[in-house]
């Protein structure tokens, strides 16, 4: 696979099939409602910006207003088709309907840092971290089902695919809760540092924190047997498991890395490199919901997609506009959104023209 992007290569898909706009402050999240219809991007100044599916191409169409009084730390879809739900410095949890109308579901005494939610057929779950608290809540975001309490600042939440169990990184590891339990007993998976960031398994069948020390730990669930992965020269800021689970993406180093989750892996086997930028860390990453493709975003701006099964390398966005901050594919796979850290706003169509 070709590791570098040259000057031999084709226009990249920003230019052919995207948009982009200019916002104040770092980009600090993007999310695509689960219907796939609109993107919206968060901002360091307490704006939001949302693309909808019809002004994909004309970014000058594109809805900004103030949603929070301070940084927007935080952005998810919303557990509805519709929507999205923002959490911030000023302590707010504030959903963004369809129409653009803003309403606040919570106020507390700290920052609300981590959003996520999950929705099935017999409806959604809303979860949102502040402090050592994850509070879950109907999909309506009025009533709390519970408040979990952890033993130390919660770094990263993440539902499992069913919505049965949500996990909580933090200092010395992880806790793992099941939602719908009537007595909250969790499951503790520990492991001595600071773990700053989670994911799970589509299957359920690991659990991934990435560290301070610039290395993964992870704990097959079955057994809570441990599994590390480190030769990072930086920390992993972003992670994310391919669609069916084969592979863990994740940033860290000037390559995409990615460690098998297959025959036996990621113990004792070396992790893949998906294409990258020499010299250039890899700051974000995102999968593809239906293809084997992965998305990257680099310190220097740029994006590139990579398809794992063809080894093939594709220009997103060429460098020069801030690190990559934002990475996020729309549910149908037909779009492509990322932001940078100093302002720029894009969202590709992927769609088949």
């Amino acid at each position: 696979m070709s590791g570098a992007m040259n000057d031999t290569m084709p226009p990249s898909l920003l230019e052919r099939r995207g948009a982009q706009r200019q916002l104040e402050g770092q980009i600090t999240g993007c999310a695509i409602a689960r219907d796939s219809q609109q993107v919206a991007f968060a901002t360091a100044e307490g704006d939001v910006m949302v693309a909808a599916r019809a002004d994909w191409g004309q970014s000058d169409a594109w809805d900004v207003q103030t949603v929070h009084d301070g940084a927007v730390l935080s952005i998810a879809p919303d557990a509805a088709p519709t929507g999205f739900l923002t959490g911030g410095d000023d302590n707010s949890l504030r959903r963004i309907a369809a129409d653009g109308t803003v309403s606040e579901l919570a106020k507390g005494r700290r920052w609300i840092e981590h959003i996520t939610t999950w929705a099935g057929d017999k409806g959604g779950v809303i979860a949102f971290a502040s402090g050592k608290q994850v509070e879950l809540r109907d999909a309506a975001g009025r009533d709390t089902l519970k408040v979990l309490e952890h033993p130390s600042t919660v770094s990263g939440i993440v539902f499992d695919a069913k919505g049965k169990r949500i996990a909580a990184s933090h200092y010395n590891g992880a806790s793992m809760w099941f939602v719908q339990a009537k007595v909250d007993n969790p499951r503790q998976l520990e492991w001595k540092g600071s773990h700053i960031g989670i994911a799970i398994h589509p299957a359920g069948e690991a659990l991934v924190t990435s560290m301070q020390e610039s290395e993964l730990h992870g704990w097959r669930l079955a057994d809570g047997h441990n599994m590390r992965m480190s030769g990072y020269p930086t920390k992993v800021q972003s992670m994310a498991f391919t669609r069916n689970g084969k592979w863990l993406v994740t940033s860290g180093a000037d390559t995409i890395v990615m460690w098998p989750f297959f025959g036996g892996g990621p113990m004792g086997k070396p992790p893949a490199e998906a294409g990258g930028i020499p010299g250039i860390m890899c700051t974000r990453v995102a999968c593809h919901p239906v293809h084997d493709i992965v998305a990257a975003g680099f310190a220097d701006g740029a994006v590139l997609m990579v398809d794992t099964n063809a080894q093939r390398l594709l220009p997103v966005s060429m460098a020069g506009e801030g690190a990559v901050t934002a990475l996020a594919f729309s549910p149908d796979g037909c779009a492509l959104a990322f932001g940078t850290e100093d302002g720029r706003a894009a969202v590709i169509d992927l769609s088949a023209k």
